[in-house]
């Protein structure tokens, strides 16, 4: 098992160097960077914005409801969300979503390439196909942050609405705690993590469903394989992550 799971990491960095070689023209490559933005990028961005408002209007609501002791300052609701939404919420666990949204879209459409040997077809033609389906997919997930930027916004704007609607804080109390013991550099990480996950999430699918072997039924494994791993490799690499720019 350990030995399979070591040729697939090898031949994960193998497609990784091979997306870079022989790089398709550049008016091709074009327009497939346009259409996986729009794939990737502009599709997300509904969910995205509707997850992110209302779990901040969540996570506002619990820290009011766990801060009982009267001595305890109503601006804490406005720290406490502002933190669980930059450090963790935007960037972790809506990437975790974009790894089943993003993740399955890829997998899925370049394991049907796979399946109706469209792929055969563009090497017989000279194409390199790792650059014409992988290449583009990366560039577009450039943008990602944009994406995770407008779910930080959201989040805190979700919290807000909560807390000062809800009768929780005023709207003074928590704009203070957002203000309050302000760290820049936890926007600088937020964002690191971001693209180390952008990457990730263009990447383990596409490998997923370029070596995929079998008919249809198949493609929907893959689907769930990239998934697993992307999700378990987010988390990973956050730990990581989180170790050596935060301690």
């Amino acid at each position: 098992m350990l030995i399979r799971y070591l040729s697939q990491i090898g031949k994960y960095f193998l497609m990784l160097k091979e997306v870079f070689n022989k790089p398709t023209k550049w008016s091709v490559m074009r327009q497939l960077i346009l259409k996986e933005i729009d794939d990737l990028i502009i599709d997300s961005l509904g969910i995205v914005c509707f997850i992110s408002f209302f779990v901040g209007g969540v996570v506002s609501i619990q820290t009011a409801l766990n801060l009982t002791n009267p001595l305890i300052p109503k601006y804490l609701i406005g720290f406490a969300t502002r933190q669980s939404v930059i450090l963790e919420f935007a960037p972790t666990f809506i990437s975790i979503i974009m790894a089943g949204k993003m993740g399955s879209f890829i997998t899925s459409s370049i394991g049907t390439m796979r399946v109706t040997e469209q792929i055969d077809a563009l090497e017989v033609m000279g194409v390199n196909s790792l650059n014409y389906l992988v290449f583009p997919k990366l560039i577009a997930l450039l943008l990602y942050p944009f994406v995770i930027g407008i779910s930080m916004f959201l989040g805190i704007l979700g919290g807000w609405m909560a807390a000062v609607y809800g009768g929780f804080a005023s709207s003074n109390d928590f704009i203070t705690g957002i203000q309050q013991e302000f760290i820049p550099f936890h926007i600088t990480y937020a964002f690191i993590k971001t693209f180390v996950f952008a990457f990730l999430l263009a990447t383990i699918p596409s490998f997923h469903g370029y070596y995929m072997k079998g008919g249809a039924l198949e493609v929907g494994k893959a689907s769930t394989v990239s998934f697993v791993w992307t999700a378990v490799t987010i988390i990973l690499s956050n730990y990581i992550l989180t170790q050596l720019l935060l301690t």
